[in-house]
């Protein structure tokens, strides 16, 4: 049994690189959701002019792992506090973002969000949206581990994975 979770959380490297390790998640793709176009190219997210948001698909074993708990991982790799943006990446591509595929989902989001609010210094502005998923090109997916030594990946990237591996160990994978 599989279900699909869609999340938007800055970079999609990221959370392609943080989701790929979790226990009970069976395939991360990278891509974009919520877009005025249909298979918009990384090129035409760039411009922001898309409504695009860069996000994983990712699927899992609801048996191994909740929508919850899959939430709880991605409230914690990225600040949901930030609007259209993460760190240094800049535009609505970026912005904090959940994907419901269903009533349930939508529900779960909207009570994790309540739930882990108080916990941070500022409001958490994640939107939960409506969208089809786009697949972004080749070369985007699991970018980390092709792309190790690359200067985004050291300095941005691993320590996300980092914080992930130390914080959130009965989920990892292997």
């Amino acid at each position: 049994m599989r279900e699909v979770a869609i999340l938007g959380g800055g970079c999609f490297w990221c959370l392609d690189a943080v989701f790929r390790r979790v226990k009970g998640v069976k395939k991360v793709e990278t891509g974009y959701a919520g877009c005025r176009r249909k298979n918009p190219t990384y090129e035409q997210v760039c411009t922001g002019t898309t409504k695009c948001a860069e996000v994983v698909r990712i699927e899992f074993d609801p048996n191994i792992i909740s929508y919850e708990e899959l939430l709880k991982i991605f409230f914690a790799i990225h600040d949901p506090t930030q609007l259209n943006r993460q760190g240094a990446d800049i535009g609505t591509q970026y912005r904090s973002v959940i994907f419901p595929q269903n009533q349930e989902q939508r529900r779960i989001a909207q009570k994790v969000i309540e739930e882990l609010g108080p916990h941070f210094n500022n409001a958490i502005v994640t939107t939960i949206e409506e969208g089809e998923f786009y697949r972004a090109e080749e070369y985007h997916q699991n970018y980390f581990a092709r792309n190790p030594h690359q200067g985004y990946c050291q300095v941005v990237i691993a320590p996300k994975v980092h914080k992930f591996l130390q914080n959130f160990k009965e989920y990892v994978d292997g």
